[in-house]
């Protein structure tokens, strides 16, 4: 009899999908990992902090929006650079 896990993976891989990694990662991957995922995190609040700064201050609508797209494009800056520093420790 197979397992309720073997079920769904066969059901996954008949969809197309992928199967889970086998590969563990190490207590130093997961320990890099954290610590890249924290440090952007800080990254981002900092970010947050100084955005909600500067809309407090502008009351131009131009110069409003020149500044959340700003903002948006820094925080998607910085996931894109989280999300390859981790897939560079996942990767090692």
């Amino acid at each position: 009899m197979k397992s309720a896990y073997e079920l769904a993976l066969e059901r996954m891989s008949g969809q197309g999908v992928d199967a889970p990694s086998a590969t563990a990662l190490s207590d130093e991957q997961k320990a890099a990992i954290a610590e890249v995922r924290s440090l952007y995190a800080s990254k981002v609040a900092e970010l947050e902090i100084l955005h909600r700064d500067q809309m407090r201050k502008l009351t131009d609508p131009v110069k409003r929006d020149e500044q959340e797209e700003f903002y948006r494009r820094e925080r998607q800056s910085l996931a894109a650079d989280e999300e390859k520093r981790v897939g560079a420790i996942r990767g090692a």
